[in-house]
């Protein structure tokens, strides 16, 4: 029967669930999505996870036997970020299987306070992976400058990768280049590329309410025509810079080696201002071999009201081009817009860490034996 999330799946984009929680896995509500709702992966992050652990009930078990054995409070969030993640990973193995190791992923985050050390975040991806020990996992590292390195150099290793928080067209040229490097590496260590995946998650929303914030504090007419603009124009771009990067000799010889092209995945794609649709990133951003992982509302809306126009993205890239120009005429400064954002999304992410790790802290001092 056709369903807006099964035309949606129909039209090529993979249907990713932006949230993991034990609650999802215990209940049978992944499992539930996946036959469903068309759903096909899951990513996480620091504040998916903080928001997690705030119903400690679904950990108790687990606290308590932390406790009792006087883990760390770094300790205990790996080991249960790390459960929740292999557990989901098995919930989805059967469509990492059926559709060639392309989805039925599941992303976990390096920690967000090593977004600036390419050191440590090459350290912590590779023990991420061998603690999960699944092979439908991705380790999702930010494409900081530093990040960039670590990309490579993780693929390198046999290792599938998330990019995440990547707000510029220039920024995920930089990132393709990353992967590339990067699967030519893992060819030459003698990694078998056909079960590798990697996706470059390309942040939407957020765009918009920057930019969105910018317009109204200039004020004309002319700026405020462009306000929700900016989100979509700029993945377009991205889009038609994907296109490019995957249609050259470079990328033909990975292809002819076993690769699988790194997708553009449309991240923060809930809407944030309630004017707009609130199906609009994922409408408006429809196009083949794209991931869009969404939150649950806004999942829940497309499959209630969603409507495709087909292929919403190619031969966009001049009309998105024409809105940039437009909106650098009326004075926003995108560069600023782009190094504004990545800054704020590594800061987000480090204090929901920091929420993490307080909250764990709270629940094993709650109960450590000496508060018995």
């Amino acid at each position: 029967m056709s369903t807006p999330l099964a035309d949606l799946s129909a039209a090529g984009v993979s249907i990713w669930l932006d949230d993991l929680s034990r609650q999802r896995i215990e209940s049978g509500n992944l499992r539930e999505l996946i036959e469903q709702k068309h759903v096909v992966g899951v990513t996480s992050n620091p504040t998916i996870f903080a928001s997690a652990l705030s119903d400690a009930d679904h950990y108790a078990e687990q606290l308590d036997d932390l406790a009792r054995r006087g883990a760390s409070v770094d300790d205990a969030v790996r080991e249960i970020t790390t459960d929740d993640v292999r557990r989901a990973c098995d919930v989805f193995r059967g469509v990492f299987s059926e559709t060639d190791a392309v989805d039925g992923r599941v992303s976990l985050e390096v920690d967000p306070r090593s977004a600036h050390d390419t050191e440590k975040t090459v350290g912590e991806a590779l023990d991420l992976w061998k603690t999960v020990d699944r092979p439908n996992l991705m380790i999702k590292i930010p494409a900081t400058p530093e990040g960039l390195p670590a990309i490579t150099r993780v693929l390198a290793e046999g290792v599938s990768v998330n990019v995440t928080l990547i707000f510029s067209v220039d920024r995920y040229r930089a990132v393709m280049d990353a992967y590339l490097a990067g699967m030519e590496q893992a060819r030459a260590n003698g990694h078998d590329l056909s079960v590798m995946a990697s996706v470059a998650s390309f942040f939407v929303s957020r765009v918009d309410s920057e930019v969105d914030k910018r317009l109204d504090a200039i004020g004309t007419d002319a700026a405020l025509a462009l306000r929700g603009t900016a989100a979509v124009a700029n993945a377009r771009l991205a889009y038609q810079a994907w296109l490019e990067a995957f249609s050259t000799e470079r990328w033909a010889t990975l292809k002819g080696a076993g690769a699988k092209a790194q997708r553009p995945l449309w991240a923060s794609t809930g809407v944030k201002n309630k004017a707009y649709p609130d199906t609009l990133y994922v409408t408006e951003l429809a196009a083949p071999d794209t991931v869009n992982t969404m939150p649950e509302a806004t999942l829940d809306a497309f499959a209630d009201h969603g409507d495709l126009h087909g292929d919403a993205v190619t031969g966009t890239a001049d009309a998105a081009g024409e809105v940039f120009a437009a909106l650098a005429g009326v004075g926003i400064d995108v560069d600023d817009v782009y190094q504004v954002l990545e800054d704020e999304g590594v800061d987000k992410f480090e204090k929901s860490w920091q929420e993490l790790l307080e909250t764990v802290s709270e629940q094993l001092t709650r109960r450590s034996p000496e508060q018995s």
